[in-house]
């Protein structure tokens, strides 16, 4: 099925007159990716179709298994349902701006209601339990309305059953109990046992009617492994109003008054979803297992904390001005490296742990694309390139005027002094690969890491002796020479993917902001990926995986942000309008994107993703800046000739 790519949102607005538009059709129970919004608390997130189904939401915490996981099981997932009886409906949608609250208008022949979305927060924040809160109101006419909340054990782990106490029945999920409360929302939970289900249906479920003026109120509340609050549903409805408040709040702080606004300031609060507030760690994605392509095979579970996309991560942030989560999430990484042996890792679990590998749950899969695993291969892998993120984060925290304490000067050293001895190894490269090769971006990474070392002594936030410093300068220079020799072809006249290949790899663009090289051999470099690994605006990790997988979102926006570091920035401008509107109705990315069809594939909410939008923004914003470029300049009217050490070093060599 074709998916229609639809203009990026414009977060100023509620609502257009002329989005109304039929809900995205379900095959055999599964709509496409693009038809997903977000909603968060801090601790877990929902996705909610345009026909108003909650198919994925692990509850109460995204780490858990989840007990509503249709995405990926249409039939044993779970769900929770809202639409309306009448199944020829028209629908629109938008966040409440500057938060991730959902609205959705349904609209049928007989009246119009609008449905908000939230996962509550409280007054201090994240509440200690879950609350699922869907506010239905009634705007014109009478609009029959029907609901369901159906958990699912798809992952195997938690068989449902059903509990019936003082306060009426609960759902259990192993540790995990449910309940729902609301009100006008006509319950009608079956009582009787039935179904194949001894102990009752193992659903709660109910209809009712609106009118204008009317509301109704559904709240799913959840714990695991505690005693539950049962919350006063209109407590609830006061709480929908009040998360809308510290969103906003939270979005006030923000600060972004450059290009493509809207875009950045939605990948911004995308960010934020992924952020687990209980440890500070950031997520990669909200979801596991949706797939990179329509055969199978690459479903990999993105629910863990890479340290690459939490440095990146961090960066954004501290460029938004914002203080509290880069804190949190540099103070989680460093925490969590030096009680799993102060070694590198990968990525780690949400709670600082390392990972116990993957395990495959028996899911179907979505739209029957499988298999569905819980974990990720990855984590025993040989990174290089993760000594740059670890080393270039700190740095950017340092120059944010933070001081870095003495054992993390210690870690920190390690890793500088580990790019130096290992930097000549062979590794899986970023691409996470099983055939380890010298990746070029990979030295290239470990030239940022020793870089950022020397920057941190140079800031007085690390002490090596003079013998150490001399010696990461020495390996820095070494790296560039080998670079230069074995990482370039002036016959394909472009970096390689790794020497002894005609291969190209799109990460080599992130060592244009990177400082590694801002010439000519990294503007011919972007041309040879853009003509080679380009599918219209959208480009492929690196040769030959288009036969195997859809565009990398994330890639297409480095690739902008490396136009601007080498000076076209026009270029980059009119690369970054075309990839903006690549989104869905909402603002939202998955991990890739076809090139057949434009349909979203992989994880969503995808980090990376958002990531790469919000810095290719502030990259391209800040070298127009430094060419003295106004809004509306074309490059040749700044007069402004980009020179770099880089291209010092190149015309010297």
């Amino acid at each position: 099925m074709t998916d229609t790519l639809q203009s990026a949102p414009d977060d100023t607005d509620d609502f257009h007159d002329d989005a109304w538009s039929a809900p995205d059709p379900r095959e055999d129970g599964y709509v496409a990716l693009r038809s997903y919004g977000a909603i968060g608390d801090g601790r877990t997130v929902a996705l909610i179709a345009r026909d108003g189904q909650i198919d994925w939401l692990p509850f109460p915490s995204l780490p858990s298994d989840p007990v509503f996981s249709g995405i990926v099981d249409s039939a044993d997932g779970g769900r929770v349902e809202l639409r309306p009886v009448d199944d020829d409906f028209e629908v629109q949608r938008a966040y409440v701006p500057g938060t991730n609250v959902l609205r959705t208008r349904f609209r049928t022949s007989a009246g119009t209601v609008e449905v908000t979305d939230a996962l509550v927060t409280g007054v201090a924040g994240r509440l200690p339990w879950g609350e699922l809160a869907r506010r239905v109101d009634g705007l014109e006419g009478s609009v029959e309305m029907r609901w369901a909340v159906v958990p699912g054990n798809a992952f195997g782990t938690h068989p449902i059953v059903r509990v019936d106490t003082v306060h009426g029945p609960l759902l259990r999920a192993a540790d995990i109990n449910l309940a729902l409360v609301g009100f006008e929302h006509g319950r009608t939970d079956p009582t009787e046992p039935g179904d194949g289900h001894p102990d009752g249906p193992l659903e709660f479920r109910g209809a009712f009617t609106t009118s204008p003026g009317s509301r109704s109120l559904l709240c799913l509340c959840g714990v695991e492994d505690e005693p539950l609050h049962l919350p006063d549903p209109h407590v609830v409805d006061e709480g929908i109003d009040r998360t809308i408040e510290n969103w906003e709040g939270w979005s006030t702080e923000f600060s972004w008054e450059g290009p493509w606004a809207d875009a950045v300031h939605r990948s911004a609060l995308a960010l934020k979803l992924l952020i687990y507030s209980p440890t500070g760690a950031i997520a990669a994605a909200a979801t596991t297992a949706l797939p990179e392509n329509f055969t199978g095979d690459k479903n990999w579970d993105y629910r863990f904390a890479w340290v690459r996309d939490l440095a990146y991560t961090v960066d954004a942030l501290l460029r938004f001005g914002l203080r509290e989560e880069p804190h949190a999430a540099v103070s989680w990484m460093l925490k969590a490296l030096k009680e799993n042996g102060r070694e590198m890792h990968i990525f780690l679990r949400l709670d600082g742990t390392v990972s116990d590998g993957t395990h495959e749950t028996g899911s179907e899969g979505w739209r029957g694309i499988g298999p569905v695993y819980k974990g990720n291969p990855a984590g025993d892998q040989l990174q290089l390139g993760v000594f740059a993120d670890i080393l270039a984060v700190a740095s950017q925290y340092a120059h944010g005027g933070n001081l870095l304490d003495e054992s993390t000067q210690d870690l920190l050293a390690g890793f500088a002094d580990d790019a130096c001895r290992r930097w000549q190894e062979k590794d899986s490269g970023m691409w996470e690969l099983p055939d380890e090769q010298h990746y070029v971006s990979s030295k290239m990474g470990c030239w940022q890491a020793i870089t950022s070392a020397l920057e941190l002594t140079e800031l007085g936030q690390m002490h090596p002796t003079a013998d150490d410093k001399a010696h990461w300068e020495e390996n820095r220079d070494l790296i560039v020479e080998w670079i230069d020799e074995h990482g370039w072809s002036e016959e394909r006249g472009a970096y390689l993917m790794h020497p002894d290949s005609d291969a190209l790899d799109a990460s080599v663009l992130l060592h244009a902001p990177s400082g590694f090289d801002r010439g000519d051999r990294m503007s011919r470099t972007i041309d040879a990926i853009r003509d080679e690994l380009g599918a219209g605006p959208l480009v492929f990790r690196y040769s030959g995986v288009d036969a195997e997988e859809g565009t990398f979102v994330a890639c297409a926006f480095w690739l902008a942000g490396a136009l601007a570091c080498v000076g076209r920035v026009d270029e980059a401008v009119e690369l970054m309008d075309e990839l903006v509107v690549q989104s869905n109705d909402v603002g939202l990315f998955t991990e890739m994107i076809s090139a057949d069809d434009g349909q979203f594939l992989g994880n969503m909410p995808q980090g990376l993703s958002h990531l790469a939008l919000v810095n290719a923004a502030i990259t391209i914003d800040e070298m127009r800046t430094e060419l003295g470029m106004q809004p509306g300049d074309r490059r040749e009217d700044a007069g402004t000739d980009r020179r770099t050490e880089t291209d010092d070093r190149q015309e010297n060599r």
